[in-house]
């Protein structure tokens, strides 16, 4: 019986080594800390990183053992570009990019194959004569879940009352479906615009949300939706149940043919965050299935409230996932964020309409997707800042909104003067959801696995396998590129380097 105990540990250790493994990439002398890059995933077998270390771009090609076979130049590319986009298929990509060429600013899209090869020659998505030196980007791009639909989209707000929203879509063949220009009504002064979402029939929507003078808090929610292939713009008006919003997402159920609209509230100006809005809005409809708002018990609120008080416990959380489930069901989850440094504490009012996680809105050059490169927030705010990334809540509500469970991952994270090295990255194997982070270990930052059930059940994984001494990851900015693999960021010896991690 000893024999058999000991073979069945053994076996189990091994079918767990051969399960999980980190396998690193060989840092490159040309990848320095400022090296812009994004993942742009797992494309005909190969691992595709896009670089840009000053004005010098390429694409790096790995293998499945994350060994370089090629580093590829952009020669195709103009001298400066604005910015870089991607979208991954399972046998090319498209990298779409903004120049700018006297006073005009060029939407392109080129076509990239499984060695990081441009495939033909770029292409001209649309145009936009400007009388500036663009820095920020003008256009922003969107797909839908199933990637067959494409938008290019610009706003243009120079007429405070009356935005000009441009919208092009494309099919996967970058072949263009629909153009059309849509004039927005800002009446209130303190008007803005949140999420961009194109499904998987092609039509476009968004939300307009109304802050009240008096406070910082969104008093009126409109939705706007467009069919594809017509020039009319439904805009109509969402309940709000009289609670003040924050943080507003907007996600697509193409499953069900609805559209999730899900913030936090508050009941006062500045005041502590009570719960969760949910709004379920019908497509064929055209209104609100439900709208329910769920409040904080105590019992949540002492799981979540990390270094704050039981009242506070929910102020510094912001939306980061929502994930759509078939029966109409989705989830949510949310993470403690916040800075300290000498000038005082950095929280969710001093954003400008809330998440930090999304980039800054600028109307004429709207791009609120994605954390942009993670060096970007060095000294932003021009003095000593040590940055904080606590815990992680996650919600399940049913196809009513009804919430079902509610649970807390607890983590601790900091450090100085970057957020680069916390936060964490989301790996959704079908059975579980895994949040992968740092945490730090006798003086050692080492990536955790903590996973939750269908049901809300959170599991503390074994520390995973592998780590080597030196590796930093960016935990934050992995992108996973099959059902039980992610690609990692890493810093080693101040060069940068990726991870592949299988679970």
């Amino acid at each position: 019986m000893k024999r058999i105990a000991v073979i069945i540990v053994l076996l189990t250790s091994v079918c767990f080594a051969n399960a999980q493994r980190v396998i690193y990439s060989e840092p490159d002398k040309n990848d320095f800390r400022q090296t812009e890059f994004e993942i742009i995933g797992k494309v005909a077998g190969n691992i595709l990183i896009y670089k840009n270390t000053r004005n010098s771009y390429a694409i790096s090609v790995y293998d499945f053992d994350m060994k370089q076979k090629e580093r590829v130049k952009m020669d195709f590319l103009p001298d400066r570009i604005i910015n870089a986009d991607f979208l991954a298929y399972p046998d090319y990509s498209y990298m779409f990019y903004q120049y700018q060429k006297r006073n005009v600013v060029y939407a392109m899209a080129a076509k990239i194959d499984g060695n990081g090869k441009i495939v033909g020659s770029p292409m001209v998505m649309d145009t936009t004569e400007i009388g500036f030196l663009a820095s920020n980007k003008i256009y922003s791009v969107i797909n839908s879940e199933d990637k067959e639909y494409i938008g290019l989209f610009k706003i243009n707000s120079k007429n405070e009352d009356n935005f000009l929203l441009t919208t092009s879509i494309f099919n996967k063949e970058l072949e263009r479906k629909d153009k059309q220009y849509i004039s927005i009504r800002m009446p209130e002064r303190h008007d803005y615009l949140t999420e961009f979402v194109i499904d998987n029939e092609g039509d476009f929507a968004f939300v307009r949300a109304v802050q009240s003078q008096e406070n910082d808090k969104i008093q009126k929610l409109y939705f706007f939706k467009k069919k594809l292939g017509s020039d009319q713009v439904s805009a109509k008006p969402v309940q709000l149940n009289n609670q003040s919003l924050d943080d507003i997402r907007l996600k697509v159920d193409n499953y069900n043919k609805h559209y999730i609209i899900s913030s936090f509230y508050s009941r006062s100006r500045r005041g502590n965050i009570e719960g969760l809005y949910t709004c379920i809005w019908d497509k064929a409809a055209d209104s609100a299935k439900s709208v329910l708002s769920y409040e904080f018990n105590e019992n949540l609120r002492n799981d979540a409230k990390g270094d704050n008080s039981v009242k506070s416990a929910f102020n510094d959380f912001f939306i980061r996932n929502l994930i759509v489930r078939k029966d109409g069901g989705f989830l949510l989850a949310a993470e403690s964020f916040f800075s300290t440094g000498r000038g005082g504490n950095y929280n969710r009012y001093d954003y400008m309409y809330g998440s930090p996680f999304l980039r800054p809105m600028d109307y004429y050059s709207f791009s609120p997707y994605g954390y942009g490169y993670p060096w970007y927030r060095y000294n932003t705010l021009g003095q000593s800042t040590r940055y904080n990334a606590q815990n992680i809540a996650v919600f399940s509500f049913d196809s009513t909104g009804t919430m079902s469970w509610s649970n807390v991952l607890n983590k601790n994270q900091y450090d100085d003067e970057t957020d680069a090295f916390i936060g964490y990255s989301l790996l959704n194997t079908g059975d579980q959801l895994h949040f992968l982070f740092n945490q730090q270990e006798k003086r050692l930052q080492l990536l955790n696995d903590q996973s939750i059930s269908p049901t809300g059940q959170v599991t503390r994984n074994p520390t995973l396998r592998n780590l080597d001494q030196g590796y930093d990851f960016m935990a934050r900015y992995g992108k996973q590129v099959g059902s039980r693999q992610i690609i990692f960021p890493c810093m080693y010896r101040n060069y940068l380097c990726f991870a592949r991690l299988d679970l």
